[in-house]
């Protein structure tokens, strides 16, 4: 495809960045399937070949804006993962960050959530599951090196991962339906403070007994 004319010599990244910017408010606002083509470079000030240029259709851009916060996402995982310190630590890091790309990208997030549990809109696929699935899997990671290393009590990790990956949730879906009432990362920081509390392996505990007992 010919490269389209650009006035002023405006940088090719800002105009990508436009388009991309143009396009998450409308899908966020309107949905994916009442976006056109026409609306979204209007809103980005301009012409259809610019966009077909770049990403070639609006299946083409809305591919784009969903790979960007999930590389991000995956990228953020693996380099977590690779850090030093406790489990609890490493817990808070996974979580926190995780919070931070979502609220950071809270227009898609709201588009995600719309083609994941919404009707059908004709939004090309995209494997949101196996995002879940490696959040979820690394958070079971951690809490099982804090139980190996005796930072947790023995139990069932698995149960101890939804209760984190569930506060977690919590946070995210305020910021996407009760914004006034967001708890924010300190809000996050507070319930895995009660959560770490209920599985923290506490002097005289050394068996592993459950807390209470």
């Amino acid at each position: 495809m010919a490269r389209p004319s650009r006035k002023g010599g405006e940088p090719e990244g800002d105009v990508r960045r436009r388009l991309l910017d143009s396009a998450a408010g409308l899908f966020s606002s309107k949905g994916y399937a009442a976006t056109t083509v026409r609306e979204i470079v209007e809103r980005a000030g301009v012409t259809k070949p610019v966009l077909y240029y770049y990403f070639r259709s609006k299946e083409g851009i809305y591919l784009a804006l969903m790979r960007e916060p999930l590389e991000q996402f995956v990228a953020l995982l693996d380099a977590t993962m690779a850090e030093e310190g406790t489990a609890g630590e490493r817990l808070a890091r996974l979580c926190l960050r995780a919070y931070g790309i979502f609220v950071e990208h809270l227009d898609l997030a709201r588009v995600m959530y719309a083609i994941y549990y919404g009707p059908p809109q004709g939004a090309p696929f995209v494997d949101f599951d196996a995002f879940h699935l490696r959040f979820q899997e690394a958070i079971l990671r951690v809490l099982e090196e804090g139980i190996r290393r005796r930072e947790f009590r023995k139990g069932d990790a698995r149960d101890m991962m939804w209760a984190v990956v569930g506060a977690v949730n919590v946070a995210m879906e305020l910021e996407l339906c009760r914004p006034e009432q967001s708890v924010g990362g300190r809000g996050i920081e507070r319930m895995l403070g009660i959560i770490f509390h209920g599985i923290a392996l506490g002097k005289g505990d050394a068996t592993g007994r459950e807390m209470g007992r």
